[in-house]
């Protein structure tokens, strides 16, 4: 069963800087596309950030040029380094994983940018 877990969320003020990461178990990582979606109080979950098991990144147009996706197959980690953050980047960030056309998430992690 495929577990993933997060942390790193948090409070930071506009123009500030916030990584978050995120741990597998339970999965042949390697062969994974991964990455992260975001959440808005009454808004549809929107893909952020997502690296494939090819190492294609792809990111949503609000975030191009100041979110980084990486992966370590290594150490099954992916974090989310997040840069010059506004306030609507303000959401719950959640892990995602893909295999085999079958999707897990993690619990979600609150980002709040608010000065």
């Amino acid at each position: 069963q495929v577990h993933l877990v997060e942390s790193g969320g948090g409070s930071v003020q506009p123009g500030g800087s916030v990584r978050l990461s995120c741990t597998a178990s339970g999965i042949m990582f390697g062969f994974s596309d991964v990455g992260w979606y975001r959440q808005a109080p009454g808004k549809q979950r929107d893909m952020v950030a997502k690296i494939s098991n090819t190492w294609r990144a792809e990111y949503g147009e609000s975030v191009k040029g100041r979110f980084t996706v990486f992966r370590d197959d290594a150490q099954k980690t992916i974090d989310l380094e997040m840069n010059n953050l506004k306030p609507e980047d303000t959401a719950v960030y959640y892990c995602w994983l893909a295999l085999r056309n079958k999707e897990s998430w993690g619990q979600g992690t609150q980002v709040t940018v608010s000065s």
